[in-house]
């Protein structure tokens, strides 16, 4: 489950920089508060208060695009699995993880069987079970119902139901990403949806459900008040036992200056990303701990293989070993990010072994003599009357052009012309924009990662758009049948084989230069217990543990 992080979808251990000082103030108690029992006076006990920028579009995450669905149906709804906080399955309305050691797929990957817990219930008292869930596929895929993504679902042949704790699932091929659409939030993957309230509504589009659901999770959603806040309560039939919180506000704060105001304030008592331009200014929050996590989402120079001077693997290459990425990393980004090597993050099961591109602009400027790019007059190398001039795009943040400039100055040094040419993120990733539709050079932004490795959406030539995301327009015959044959297995073993195979192969081919993995910045009051950012998706994957 990758997508573009501008588009569809939008750690390390906390404190991990702890040498900084104000990361050393942040990941201990700065002020004891001074109220009996460790609590400060602004901690409102049993209530939790959580600020976003944003609000959900729809409750329904087969309607909804945005983060916020994500982070609030983490509260309302059960999935079969959730994600921790690396990433990997927590069994939660299903009893265990199905794997081939414990029977739970088949040996020929075409069987899932999944086990429910007995005795679930919705919030309105009506049993929730594995019929639930045949007909959550089935309104998937009904071409009434206007759902964002099938991926996935799509792959599923039939699903049984012998009883109501046992859902056995029929796949049309083997397709190991189908367990993520079990899975507890993003692009493609959705909880049981009720089949007792939605199945005899002609469609699901406009259904009251979409915006003031039942529950089969942790909280309820008491009230959503368009603009400000949605609020929860305990729901009582949740399968653990009401949470320990007594409510949870999810406050909207559009401005991220007033959202990081009302930290300092402690009008909100957790801020999930803490900006940039605010960090400096964490060590001086009393009552607050930070912690730095990594997230799933990676920066890097992207390089349209089909253009003229760049299908040449050797000017990818010098390009890669012309900049001083570590220098970039270090001053543009402040040296807050993780150094990526690949797409896959360093702590997954699948992660490979795969160098840095050196820094050695003079090694490139030699292999870029050696393969026949010899410099004009203007200094710029020219190869068969095709001059090495290129455009890089990105959005339009001063970061983003301060990199642009550090590649453009250090790739005119090997010969290399670079012009800067940005655009509004909702035209840079537009459909018929310049990445989908091949017109572009190279590109600097972010993309992000699903919890599973399967990334052939991004370098298989069977997705180059406009059937795929694969905007580097690299068609190698090689990584499209690995990075097919990664998820036909269920495998772990082969498939992390796989996948260094792969990334070996992306590593040599130069379609894209890795900078980093994001870190971010989690600030929230030391009163709270029992909170745990997570790399993927939503930090309230284990809201029914939290206390305050």
């Amino acid at each position: 489950m990758t997508g573009r992080h501008s588009i569809a979808r939008r750690a390390l251990a906390a404190c991990a920089l702890a040498s900084l000082a104000f990361f050393a103030a942040g990941c201990t108690r700065v002020d004891d508060g001074g109220t009996p029992g460790g609590k400060h006076p602004w901690t409102v006990a049993g209530h939790l208060r959580i600020g976003s920028p944003d609000e959900p579009d729809n409750i329904n995450p087969m309607y909804a695009h945005t983060d916020a669905t994500d982070q609030v149906d983490a509260f309302i709804f059960a999935p079969l699995f959730r994600y921790g906080p690396h990433g990997d399955f927590v069994p939660e309305l299903a009893t265990v993880v199905p794997t081939y050691a414990n029977g739970g797929i088949s040996r020929d990957s075409m069987t899932i069987v999944l086990h429910l817990r007995h005795g679930l219930r919705w919030s309105d008292g009506a049993p929730l079970t594995a019929r639930d869930l045949r007909f959550t596929w089935h309104a998937a895929l009904d071409p009434h119902n206007n759902t964002k993504s099938v991926y996935g679902w799509d792959d599923i042949a039939a699903i049984d139901v012998p009883n109501d704790d046992t859902a056995v699932v029929h796949l049309k091929r083997p397709n190991a990403n189908v367990l993520g659409v079990f899975g507890g939030g993003g692009g493609d993957a959705y909880p049981p949806l009720p089949e007792h309230l939605l199945a005899k509504l002609p469609n699901l589009n406009a259904a009251a459900f979409n915006a003031a659901p039942i529950s089969s999770g942790p909280f309820l959603l008491r009230a959503w008040n368009h603009g400000s806040s949605l609020e929860f309560v305990p729901n009582p039939l949740y399968w653990r036992g009401p949470p320990k919180l007594a409510g949870i506000s999810w406050k909207i704060v559009p401005n991220p200056d007033t959202l990081f105001e009302q930290l300092t304030t402690h009008e909100i008592d957790v801020l999930p990303s803490v900006g940039d331009t605010f960090t400096s200014r964490l060590a001086n929050v009393p009552g607050v701990r930070v912690v730095k996590t990594l997230t799933a989402n990676w920066r890097r120079l992207a390089i349209n293989c089909a253009r003229p001077g760049l299908r040449d693997v050797v000017v990818r290459r010098a390009i890669a070993e012309s900049v001083d990425w570590d220098r970039m990393n270090a001053t543009v980004y402040h040296g807050n990010n993780l150094r990526a090597h690949s797409d896959l993050p360093p702590d997954s099961w699948a992660a490979p072994n795969v160098p840095f591109y050196r820094y050695d602009p003079a090694a490139a400027a030699h292999s870029l003599d050696a393969d026949g790019w010899k410099r004009g007059p203007d200094g710029v190398r020219v190869k068969n009357g095709e001059a090495l001039r290129f455009v890089i795009s990105a959005t339009n943040k001063p970061g983003n052009e301060q990199a642009e400039v550090q590649m453009q100055q250090e790739l005119a040094a090997v010969g290399v012309a670079l012009t800067i040419k940005n655009y509004p993120a909702s035209i840079l990733f537009a459909q018929d924009g310049p990445l989908y539709t091949g017109r572009y050079d190279l590109e600097w932004s972010i993309d992000t990662n699903g919890p599973d490795p399967d990334n052939q959406g991004s370098w298989s030539g069977d997705f180059v758009p406009p059937r795929g995301a694969n905007t580097s327009f690299l068609r190698d015959p090689i990584i499209t049948q690995t990075s097919d044959a990664a998820i036909r297995t269920f495998d772990r073993t082969q498939r992390k084989a796989l996948y260094q195979r792969e990334e070996t192969r992306i590593h040599e081919l130069v379609p894209v230069v890795f900078l980093y993995w994001q870190e971010r910045l989690v600030a929230y009051n030391d009163d709270l217990h029992g909170y745990v950012p997570a790399e993927y998706i939503t930090d309230n994957w284990n809201a029914w543990q939290w206390s305050i």
